[in-house]
């Protein structure tokens, strides 16, 4: 029997790597058919009643593209009006696309012809480097996020894309950078194959290759696939051995080229799988939200020296933190972070801290809630302290910090008021221990005594330090 990778374990490894930036994605045609664009099938099925042919009979499409081009004397108009009328539409990104473009990935390869990795990139405010031809290849574009590599080409240059057996055939002389190019990824990055079927001729030769110089030092990669299901148009004896044929060529996946399998009963366990990375991911980001005008009944050194450990504790634990620099608390925040990403010394400052402050124009004002929003789009957790203003009437509570923990709740951020600060954060603390069942997660309602303490006004800074320290252990 053929060893498979859990679900969790699985997740937990890959995090890992998305969290220290060795995460790459290969994405093939399994991906994009839930966005509406066809697999190859289809894309090919009109070409098929062309040659007297059944699509669904053929397994060699790639030949079969071939007898389209040589019935038409090499002439590619059918197949690039095939794959401009099926690919060049404004389909909408999956989640499972969006997903992938939050997190921090900074390569994408595919076979795929449509955009939908990099349009999704561009809707999560990240500017995506395509390469879809060879010269592309020695060309950056300036502040990119991420790279997506299109080793077949791209809808909109129907006339280069790699579909026919003549293409496969001339590859490494129309496209051998990319070969060399993916060959380099392999080698450095943990790769997961997704909607990817291992058929493609190219893939395989750069996996021969790279088992071949190294040998069994090769690194490890993952690849989702669902487990075959039965038909009710299966003849005795079909589904077992449909079974036995996938059981080895997992396995042929696992000996020859260290992909791990990772099975699956249906394809929206994807999206769930792909959800728990980003929240395993996210969990390790938190939001300090916090502004204070007035620091009663703390003295303001006090209140600014306790804002400034609280940060520290943060970062010393390996969390990132995400801040808006707050009225009153930002700054001390910020000290207390960079004290100790300084003090350790092995991190880079942006990997552990991220300053967002607000702008302030009358019409930017307008944006905050979207600006809000985008920032807890990246966090796991949020922190909140203080929460006061002045105005015409006086002090008043935050209602910024209100906002910012309906949001938090809204997008299942864990919520972590600070009680014992008083202000909108006393508030926001009581609402949670009269919901703490229904607002912390599950895994986390160990915590709740110590989430209690976190209001008793009692209690020193210092004792408050190490009963939030005791929490974010268990984060």
């Amino acid at each position: 029997m053929t060893t498979l990778v859990s679900i969790e374990n699985f997740i937990k490894k890959f995090s890992r790597e998305v969290d220290e930036n060795n995460a790459a994605i290969f994405a093939g045609a399994g991906l994009s058919v839930g966005a509406g664009f066809v697999n190859w099938s289809d894309l090919l099925r009109e070409i098929a009643d062309e040659l007297n042919l059944d699509v669904d009979k053929e397994h060699d499409l790639v030949s079969l593209a071939q007898y389209h081009l040589n019935d038409r004397g090499a002439n590619r108009d059918g197949l690039n009006r095939a794959i401009i009328d099926h690919f060049l539409n404004e389909n909408t990104v999956t989640e499972n696309h969006r997903i992938l473009a939050r997190l921090p990935i900074a390569t994408y390869w595919t076979t795929n012809y449509d955009d939908l990795i990099e349009r999704s990139l561009k809707d999560a405010g990240k500017i995506p480097d395509v390469k879809h031809a060879k010269e592309d290849l020695p060309r950056t574009i300036r502040n990119r996020d991420a790279v997506v590599y299109k080793m077949h080409g791209d809808a909109q240059h129907p006339n280069d894309a790699v579909i026919a057996k003549d293409d496969y055939q001339t590859y490494m002389q129309t496209r051998g950078p990319f070969v060399t190019a993916l060959a380099g990824e392999l080698v450095s990055k943990t790769f997961l194959f997704l909607g990817f079927s291992f058929s493609d001729p190219n893939l395989d030769h750069v996996l021969g290759r790279i088992r071949s110089e190294m040998g069994s030092c090769q690194r490890t990669h993952y690849c989702i696939l669902r487990k075959e299901q039965k038909l009710d148009s299966d003849s005795p004896g079909d589904f077992e051995y449909r079974k036995i044929k996938q059981e080895h060529f997992i396995n042929d996946l696992k000996c020859r080229y260290n992909i791990q399998t990772v099975l699956i009963d249906s394809y929206a366990q994807i999206t769930d799988i792909l959800t728990k990375i980003e929240r395993v991911h996210k969990q390790r980001t938190i939001f300090v939200s916090g502004a204070a005008d007035d620091y009663s009944p703390w003295a303001e050194a006090d209140a600014l020296d306790l804002c400034a450990n609280i940060s520290a504790l943060i970062v010393k634990k390996g969390f990132r933190i995400v801040n808006g620099l707050g009225l009153g608390v930002g700054s001390a925040i910020v000290e207390g972070a960079l004290r100790e990403i300084y003090r350790n010394q092995r991190s880079k400052l942006t990997d552990q801290l991220q300053i967002r402050p607000f702008p302030q124009s009358d019409d930017a004002k307008k944006m905050w809630s979207r600006y809000r929003e985008d920032m807890l789009d990246y966090a796991g957790v949020a922190v909140f302290v203080f929460g006061n203003k002045a105005s015409e009437n006086g002090l008043v509570l935050s209602n910024g910090m209100r906002e910012e923990f309906d949001i938090a709740i809204a997008k299942g951020v864990t919520p972590l008021p600070l009680g014992f600060t008083g202000s909108m954060a006393e508030e926001l603390w009581r609402e949670v221990v009269n919901s703490f069942e229904k607002i912390i997660p599950k895994s986390l309602h160990g915590i709740k005594p110590d989430f209690v303490s976190l209001g008793d006004k009692t209690k020193s800074g210092q004792e408050h330090l190490k009963t939030l320290e005791r929490i974010l252990d268990s984060l």
